[in-house]
C-alpha cells in the first residue's frame, strides 16, 4: 500500500495542473446519495508521453478507502497534532478510484463518498487540501498543494442543502480581502489551469422544474443537468456556481 500511496501522491498533484474537474452528486428519493469528485488528467498524460509513466510498467486500476490507507499509517498518525488528526478524520468517509495507463494515455481519479443527507457534504477542495497538508506528504504539502490556493484555506465556505423539493449549492467568500490576495498571487499557476474546466453533474429522484443557472443542460428525462464553467473563472468567483434547483411535485 505504501509504494502505491507514494505514487498516488506524486501523480495526483502533477495531474491537477491540467485537469477537467467534475463535481457529481446523485440524490435518492430518501435524500441519501453519493458524491463524486472526478478529475481527468488524460490530456496531460498525452502531452507528457512516457515521462509520467516511465517508472510504471503496468497500468493501474485501483480503488481504495482512505480509512484503510490511514489504518496502515496509524503509528505515524498518532504522533501528529490533534488538528492534523482531525483533518485525517474528515477524509475517512472517502474512497478513491485511480486509473493510470501509459499505453492509452488515460489518467483519471474519482474521489467519492456516500451520504445520508445532502447537508453532510463538504467542500471537496477542502478535503483534498487536508490530504495534501498532512505532515510527511512532502509531494503535496505547503506550496506544492494547489488546493492551498483554491478555497481550502478558510477564506470560503461551501454548503449544500436539500429538503426534497429544493436543492441549494451555496458558496460564500468569508474574507474577501484575504481571498483576493490568494487569487492575485496565483500567477503561473493560473496559466497552468487556463485550459481546465469545472463541471457540475447533478442527478435527482424527480424531474427538475427549474435551475437558477440558465446555462444548465438537461437530460432527456429532466432528472439530471450539467453546468460547465471555466475553472479559473470559478476560482476567481466561486459564488458564480451557486445554484437553486426546484423539483417538480
Amino acid at each position: 500500500m505504501r509504494p502505491f500511496f507514494a505514487l498516488f501522491c506524486l501523480v495526483i498533484f502533477i495531474t491537477l495542473f491540467s485537469c477537467q474537474f467534475s463535481e457529481n452528486i446523485y440524490i435518492n428519493a430518501d435524500g441519501s446519495g453519493k458524491m463524486e469528485f472526478s478529475f481527468d488528467g488524460s490530456q496531460l498524460m498525452q502531452m507528457a508521453g512516457d515521462k509520467i509513466g516511465e517508472n510504471q510498467e503496468k497500468a493501474i486500476d485501483s480503488t481504495f478507502s482512505f480509512k484503510e490507507l490511514f489504518d496502515t499509517m496509524r503509528d505515524s498518525i498518532s504522533k501528529l497534532s490533534e488538528e492534523e488528526q482531525q483533518k485525517i478524520k474528515s477524509l475517512e468517509p472517502f474512497n478513491m478510484h485511480m486509473v493510470m495507463d501509459p499505453k492509452t494515455s488515460k489518467m483519471t481519479f474519482d474521489m467519492f463518498t456516500d451520504f445520508k443527507k445532502v447537508s453532510e457534504l463538504q467542500d471537496m477542495f477542502k478535503a483534498m487540501k487536508s490530504f495534501g497538508d498532512l505532515k510527511g506528504n512532502e509531494k503535496a504539502s505547503g506550496e506544492n498543494n494547489p488546493f492551498s490556493s483554491f478555497g481550502g484555506d478558510g477564506t470560503t465556505e461551501l454548503d449544500y442543502n436539500y429538503d426534497g423539493k429544493i436543492f441549494k449549492r451555496t458558496a460564500r467568500i468569508i474574507d474577501k480581502e484575504a481571498y483576493k490576495q490568494v487569487t492575485d498571487s496565483l500567477g503561473q499557476m493560473a496559466m497552468m489551469f487556463g485550459s481546465s474546466t469545472y463541471k457540475l453533474n447533478y442527478h435527482f429522484p424527480k424531474p427538475i422544474k427549474s435551475v437558477s443557472n440558465e446555462t444548465a443542460m438537461f437530460s432527456s428525462d429532466r432528472k439530471s443537468f450539467t453546468v460547465e464553467f471555466d475553472f479559473m473563472d470559478y476560482i476567481a468567483n466561486p459564488e458564480a456556481l451557486n445554484l437553486e434547483v426546484v423539483l417538480e411535485d
